[in-house]
């Protein structure tokens, strides 16, 4: 939103420096009018032949240029005459159709069919009185900007900006010594090698006139610290954007001797690679009236010294990394408009202190306020009522609580509230359905309770993007009658986890401009189809999911812009329409999961070119798998788990190599694993399990191509031969599931080379996160069920139920980081490795229905964590090893199968247990001294204690105002310890659903 602020006022404020400085400055120029279709003035024929010459080196696909015939040019288009001369002085061929951030009107055809490109000819030197030039918003397809443009002496204004302009930037510029306005910004290049860089700005230092200076985009890496040692020669320099222009700290000096430019009223440096604090030359800047500093890293808190910015009305820090309480000077910018501190570490209640500040002023101005993405802590001031000429007002993904005050209805000029992902609760006030001019409105992701009315929208009816929802688990109630509202034409509705009401379907009828509609967990049993057919050919995001709607898919029509279907957990039932591909053409996630889909898979849906996220799990399809995977260019999810599918997994589905994961488990597939799945270098999860397949297990899964594997599961098939050594190449593994195959041979010793598992993380756990996948894990006994982000957290090695042999390798012991080993049920003999204990984080071990001998390790007590332990059927002996995490586990069908093991909590005892023992199994040993230390311990305990208690309660007890601020203390620290369970329960449930 701020983007597109900022875009219009320095579109503005360039379009004003040019009315204040675009002027002749010599007498009988600056006398004269300059004309461009008035039929008094005709223009020099000479003039005319040039601009002929000009047009011809032209490529012009739109003919914008078709005016420029017959012999009167001061009527061309785009041009303009010295109304007493005849010259031509201005040349404008700006295109029509520049792009504007947000604008959901533009069109990128129309700005391309109206692109200039071609060669700029020379002859336009022969225009000694051009003192404007405008050829911004075309496409130069990458020439550099002509050497010549250096001897256009006259030049007042010149813009070559998003023109696609490259290479060094001709010094001969220097020469324009009358230039008041030069814009080269190239941000906005189709080609990132079209970018304009300059190692130099030496020759910036000649244009003493220049007062407005835009190097947006333009490469000033290698200039060093001298770009900012010419700017400062610049004194009459009123505007400098320098935006993405690769700058780092190492060119912005913290503080700077003497400063020259002090009349500067606009500094943009915006988006380049500073990582320090603020520097403090900055204010000294006195006459800034705008000053953006966003998506940068500085780091540090807001400088003190920016007090001195008494008439600053922009100011953006937005992302960057500063921290810290945001300063009440903030508060006293009384002619601030806009105020961007967005996505920071901005944190504590500071805030509040801002927010009175600002509303106190005699004369608020703000219009944007945006505080989203940080830490902040506090509730939302009455006083925010004040701030009347506020336009947009966000502050969500932050920790805000409690409820939004009804000094918010005051707010007459609102635009935009978004108050989304905070901890925000009790009741939505009536006072926002006063916002007339409301056209955003967000308030999802919070703990919202109570009833919605229709007075909460009576005056809406400007608004176009509603999203609102509670993830408290008693959701929030429309008791709305939806024939009272207002007419208004929705875009975009997002509501989660609200009880609408059956008459809420009847009311979405009447909203046919809808391009963006996510009801998810509403209670809706139908969607009428009439209405999809009304939003079909505009729509692109459908998310109907948790709610009870049932039938057959409700789709007859045509959806060419949809890219996001979801229909998961409802309760829909027949086929898939055989030509679903067709209808949807542009689709990119199809998600379908948890219903009650039965027949095939329709072969349609492989002629689906851009589709990403295929999600069919947990429904009754049967029949083969479409075998033309390879149509499938940008496929990252496959999940078609726990259906009655069979037939063998397609040898195409390693063509498309964007595949990052695949679940397949619990259907009937046959046959091998596809050796074409190695192409797939992205591959992040591989779930096969719970098929028929055979074969051996192919020695490229452990290959190079594969080394971002991260899940590897195929339990419950009929896989057989040895597990191959190159397994141990997928460093990165966390999940490897072989159980309940016929595999043989020996565990590899080199399972240590799995360096994730032994503590080692890789930064980047996978490179697709947006699917909301579920893994089902046996650990503990038992299936455990994870989402999509805990998942991540799980490290286990399953190998049970096979053929193995041999001994437990040694290595396997260094794997520190594993929570679940399970190697039950095979044929391994030997002794458990002594060095067990250092699996410092395991909490299920499984190496039950083995020929495993010896004694168990005295080091297996020191795993702390271990709350699953299966030792039963074996051939162990001795005493069972005592430990305090042992002794939790006291079900002795642990031991069972074991007929030599003795000890706790088997009920056979070991030689030596018949003395008496303190705790019915280990035996008692008559020690005077250890009687005489614990006595001693008993009467230090009982002395700590009472001068402990008596010194903390007696002082309670006597100082009435301390008693006071230590129960505060104490009920404030409840009340934020419960608000932050909540969320985090809730944050984990909903991303787990």
């Amino acid at each position: 939103m701020l983007a597109l602020e900022n875009m219009d006022r320095q579109t503005l404020d360039g379009r004003v420096i040019y009315v204040e400085l675009a002027k002749p400055a010599n007498k009988q120029i600056g006398d004269s009018k300059i004309t461009g279709c008035k039929g008094g003035v005709k223009c020099i024929d000479e003039e005319r032949r040039v601009l002929l010459t000009f047009k011809k080196h032209l490529t012009d696909p739109s003919g914008r240029l078709s005016s420029w015939s017959g012999r009167n040019c001061c009527q061309w288009n785009g041009l303009s005459c010295d109304n007493h001369t005849g010259h031509i002085v201005k040349m404008d061929l700006r295109n029509p159709y520049p792009y504007t951030a947000f604008n959901e009107e533009w069109d990128s055809m129309d700005y391309q069919q109206s692109c200039l490109s071609g060669k700029i000819n020379p002859s336009l030197l022969s225009l000694k009185q051009l003192y404007y030039v405008d050829l911004s918003w075309n496409d130069f397809q990458g020439i550099q900007i002509p050497n010549f443009f250096g001897q256009l002496m006259s030049l007042r204004y010149l813009n070559l900006s998003y023109a696609a302009f490259s290479g060094e930037i001709p010094h001969f510029l220097g020469n324009l010594s009358n230039l008041n306005y030069l814009d080269l910004d190239s941000r906005h290049s189709n080609d990132l090698f079209e970018t304009l860089s300059s190692k130099s700005l030496s020759w910036l230092s000649h244009l003493s006139s220049l007062k407005y200076l835009n190097l947006g985009g333009v490469d000033l890496g290698w200039a060093g610290v001298s770009w900012l040692h010419t700017v400062n020669m610049l004194p009459s320099l009123l505007e400098l954007h320098l935006s993405a222009c690769g700058i780092d700290s190492n060119q912005l000096p913290l503080s700077l001797p003497t400063l020259n430019f002090s009349s500067l009223s606009v500094l943009d440096m915006s988006a380049n690679y500073f990582n320090s604090s603020i520097p403090s030359w900055f204010s000294s800047l006195t006459s800034l009236r705008t000053l953006d500093l966003s998506h940068n890293s500085f780091v540090g808190s807001i400088p003190t010294e920016f007090a001195s910015f008494r008439y600053l009305e922009h100011l953006d820090l937005s992302a960057n990394q500063l921290q810290g309480q945001i300063p009440e000077l903030i508060g006293n910018f009384c002619s601030l408009k806009t105020l961007n501190l967005a996505d920071n570490l901005f944190e504590k209640e500071g805030i509040r202190d801002v927010l009175n500040g600002l509303a106190d002023c005699s004369n608020t101005r703000l219009e944007l306020l945006d505080l989203s993405l940080n830490l902040l802590e506090s509730e939302l001031p009455a006083s925010i009522g004040k701030l009347q000429k506020l336009q947009y007002l966000s502050i969500a993904f932050n920790s805000f609580f409690g409820s939004i005050p009804e000094s918010i209805g005051n707010l007459s000029s609102l635009k935009l509230l978004s108050i989304s992902d905070n901890h925000m609760n009790g009741s939505i006030p009536e006072s926002l359905g006063q916002l007339s001019q409301l056209v955003h409105l967000g308030l999802s992701q919070n703990f919202w309770e109570g009833t919605l009315t229709e007075s909460h929208f009576i005056n809406l009816t400007k608004l176009e993007s509603l999203f609102i929802g509670t993830i408290r688990p008693v959701p929030l109630i429309f008791n709305v009658t939806y024939d009272s509202l207002p007419p208004s034409k929705l875009r975009r509705i997002m509501i989660e986890n609200c009880l609408v009401g059956d008459t809420f379907v009847v009311w979405l009828q009447s909203q046919t401009e809808l391009l963006n509609v996510i009801l998810s967990g509403t209670g809706i049993s139908s969607i009428p189809e009439d209405w999809l057919l009304k939003i079909s050919s505009q729509v692109e995001h459908l998310d109907f999911s948790n709610n009870q709607i049932k039938g057959k898919l409700p789709f007859q029509s045509k959806f060419p812009k949809l890219l996001i279907l979801d229909l998961s957990r409802n309760r829909f039932s027949k086929s898939i329409p055989l030509n679903f591909g067709q209808l949807m053409p542009n689709l990119q996630e199809l998600v379908l999961s948890d219903n009650h889909l039965d027949g095939t898979i329709p072969p349609s849906i492989c002629e689906i070119p851009h589709i990403s996220i295929l999600s069919l799990r947990n429904n009754q399809l049967s029949g083969e798998f479409p075998p033309a995977w390879s149509l499938w260019s940008e496929i990252t999810v496959v999940d078609v788990s726990n259906n009655n599918l069979f037939g063998n997994i397609p040898s195409s589905m390693g063509i498309p190599s964007s595949l990052f994961i695949l679940k397949m488990q619990n259907n009937n597939f046959v046959g091998q694993i596809p050796s074409s799945l190695q192409n797939c270098s992205m591959l992040s999860r591989i779930d096969l399990g719970g098929n028929k397949l055979s074969g051996n297990l192919p020695s490229w899964i452990g290959s190079r191509s594969m080394v971002t594997l991260r899940m590897l599961q195929l339990r419950s098939n009929s896989l057989s031969g040895h597990i191959p050594q190159d397994l141990c190449n997928l460093s990165d593994l966390h999940v490897l599931d072989l159980a309940h195959n016929n595999f043989s041979g020996t565990i590899p010793k080199c399972l240590n080379n799995i360096t994730s598992m032994g503590g080692e993380e890789s930064t980047v756990w996978s490179p697709y996160e947006m699917y909301a996948e579920q893994t089902t894990i046996m650990s503990k006994g038992r299936e455990l069920e994870y989402g999509h982000s805990s998942v991540k957290l799980v490290k286990s090695v399953d190998l049970s139920s096979n053929n193995l042999d041999g001994q437990i390798p040694e290595e396997i012991s260094s794997l520190i980081a594993l929570g679940t080993l399970n190697l039950s049920r095979n044929h391994l003999h030997g002794k458990i490795p002594s060095t067990i204990g250092n699996m410092s984080s395991l909490e299920t071990l499984d190496l039950s229905h083995n020929h495993l001998l010896g004694e168990i390790p005295q080091s297996l007590s020191a795993l702390n964590f271990l709350n699953h332990l299966n030792l039963s059927y074996n051939n162990f002996s001795g005493r069972i090893p005592s430990g305090d995490q042992l002794r939790t586990l006291t079900d002795p069908s642990i031991y069972e199968g074991n007929p030599s093991l003795c000890g706790f909590p088997l009920s056979t005892k070991c030689p030596g247990d018949d003395k008496p023992t303190t705790s019915g199994n280990l035996p008692f040993e008559d020690n005077d001294e250890d009687v005489n230390e614990k006595l001693g311990l008993y009467v230090s305990i009982a002395l700590g204690f009472i001068t402990g208690f008596w010194g903390v309660c007696g002082t309670l007890l006597v100082k009435k105002s301390w008693r006071h601020a230590y129960f505060r203390f104490f009920d404030n620290i409840k009340v934020k310890i419960i608000v932050a369970i909540a969320v985090k329960v809730a944050r984990l449930r909903r991303r787990n659903v």
